[in-house]
């Protein structure tokens, strides 16, 4: 039995409506346009349903329980509207504002923020660092009583319609390469220019841009948190965009198995369903019971983050067997739909192009198995059955 509150169920009913409502029939318009209208985010935010943790003074409802999340990424899986990246926005980039920034730094943000009205992105992959922070290029160094902020990024989900881009810079390149900052650059500063909206294999109606700084003057009011820190607020935060991950790739998974079920009792090869056949059934069977069981992983990997104990070996293992079970799902999917399943019309088809980045977002898959192989040969080493 999952553990969703009565007040959480009545919020999954309510954000359904809302998808289905005023999302997914316009998904097929901003696939077209490479881009989401910004009036998606004012709507959800009139409604709460952008930003539910920050404290009500700040125009939220103050409740940090993750399964609000969790209930908002699963329902984006079930209508199929996942391009609509609205946990970028609430849960990967915001609580940098609310984590480590000051009092006046969150007065001035996270109202627009909640509202939808500014919307949020954030700014740490370069063309030659990714994964490897320490290889970034692009600096942020203190001068009078300002920053100056040199370099450039790529592929920035919500690039073009950002308002707020949380941009990391290295403080002290010559000496430390894992001193950095993290500073807020706001649309309209001089020297910040977007470059083009980048055109992906999937996911086509999520902005993806190149973001240019020349010169770019961040005033001291703009730096998030202590100068240098950068590099170990970004490290904070990647146990939770794991967590975001997994949830939508199991969900994401389930999706896909019921569309493949649905279509494989209508399809007929000689003479009868599809699904009567026994190779159908074990390949369905495997893959039923290899989701369930993550979606347990998964629930567990929640209730833990929301006592704050979700660690980054958790996290890891979660992100990596999620995405690889979604995976494996899609090509089944594809596989099991025949001809269909190359066709667009078929929703199996844009699912298993947009799927594809999940096993490199958050971290690949190489860097989970890393991460997770780091830990077994450490001292410190413990599984969740000891």
């Amino acid at each position: 039995m999952r553990n969703f509150t009565e007040e959480q169920l009545m919020f999954r009913d309510a954000y359904r409506k809302f998808i289905d409502a005023e999302i997914a029939p316009n998904l097929e318009k901003w696939r077209g346009q490479g881009i989401v209208d910004r009036e998606a985010f004012e709507k959800a935010g009139a409604q709460g349903f952008l930003m539910i943790w920050p404290d009500e003074q700040y125009g939220g409802l103050g409740d940090r329980d993750f399964r609000y999340e969790q209930i908002i990424i699963e329902e984006s899986a079930r209508a199929g509207t996942g391009e609509w990246f609205n946990t970028l926005h609430s849960r990967l980039v915001g609580p940098y504002i609310d984590h480590f920034g000051n009092d006046e730094q969150k007065q001035r943000w996270l109202p627009g923020c909640v509202e939808g009205k500014k919307v949020l992105a954030i700014a740490m992959t370069e063309p030659d660092a990714g994964s490897d922070l320490a290889g970034m290029r692009t600096t942020l160094l203190e001068k009078d009583d300002y920053f100056v902020l040199n370099g450039s990024k790529t592929y920035i989900s919500n690039g073009i319609n950002a308002d707020l881009v949380i941009v990391a810079g290295k403080s002290d390149p010559e000496n430390n390469p894992h001193a950095m900052t993290l500073c807020v650059v706001e649309r309209g500063m001089e020297g910040f220019e977007r470059g083009r909206n980048l055109d992906k294999m999937g996911l086509k109606a999520q902005d993806t841009a190149e973001l240019f700084f020349n010169n770019v003057k961040i005033p001291k009011e703009n730096i998030l948190g202590k100068t240098g820190h950068g590099f170990f607020y970004l490290m904070q935060g990647l146990a939770e965009e794991r967590l975001i991950a997994m949830v939508g790739a199991t969900a994401n998974a389930r999706r896909a198995f019921n569309l493949t079920r649905e279509f494989v009792m209508e399809r007929k090869v000689f003479g009868k369903p599809l699904a009567y056949m026994q190779n159908t059934q074990f390949k369905m069977a495997e893959m039923d019971a290899e989701i369930d069981i993550m979606q347990a992983y998964v629930d567990h990997c929640v209730s833990e983050h929301n006592e704050g104990r979700l660690t980054i070996n958790m996290a890891a293992k979660g992100k990596l067997q999620s995405t690889e079970i979604e995976w494996r799902m899609l090509d089944l999917g594809v596989q099991l739909h025949g001809g269909s399943g190359y066709m667009a019309e078929y929703p199996i088809c844009s699912m298993f192009t947009d799927a594809r980045i999940n096993r490199i977002l958050a971290g690949s898959s190489e860097i989970m198995k890393f991460i997770i192989g780091r830990d077994i040969f450490s001292d410190k080493y413990t599984s969740i059955l000891d």
